[in-house]
């Protein structure tokens, strides 16, 4: 991607996002550059989603299932240096049969530092095949929709 077409894209905003969780970065998050290493941003945007998923309301759980990551990708926007905190925004932007995916931007400062992609699909925890989200996981889901454009 060149610089015009990312210019030329919205800032994500932290209220696009419905569901936001803190992090800290730490020392051991750095690289020889003295920056988060790019890495790091997978485990911070893991932080969100599982944080998201496992709300003892949220209620997405399905019985004799679960959810693997089968996607992801990172837009990185700027570096992050420790000491400091981060947010991570999380919300779910569309459904497919049996996945769904989230957006999510981690923002320091109220600077938006990376956005990224994840796609989950439900599969059969003893088939290991996909099958279909019930529509009460889905209703669960849409509380939980993104805001932006």
């Amino acid at each position: 991607m060149n610089d015009q077409s990312r210019s030329s894209r919205p800032t994500p905003r932290p209220d696009d996002y419905p569901h936001q969780t803190p992090d800290i970065i730490r020392y051991a998050d750095l690289d020889a550059q003295g920056h988060v290493n790019n890495a790091v941003f997978a485990t911070y945007f893991e932080t969100g989603r599982v944080a998201m998923f496992r709300r003892p309301d949220l209620g997405v759980g399905v019985a004799g299932g679960t959810y693997v990551l089968v996607h992801t990708a990172i837009d990185y926007l700027r570096e992050l240096r420790w000491p400091g905190n981060v947010e991570v925004g999380t919300g779910v932007a569309e459904f497919g049969r049996s996945s769904f995916t989230v957006k999510q931007a981690i923002f320091h400062d109220g600077a938006c530092a990376a956005t990224g992609l994840a796609k989950l699909v439900l599969i059969d925890s003893a088939t290991r095949r996909s099958r279909p989200l019930p529509e009460g996981a889905i209703a669960s889901l849409s509380r939980w929709k993104y805001r932006g454009t």
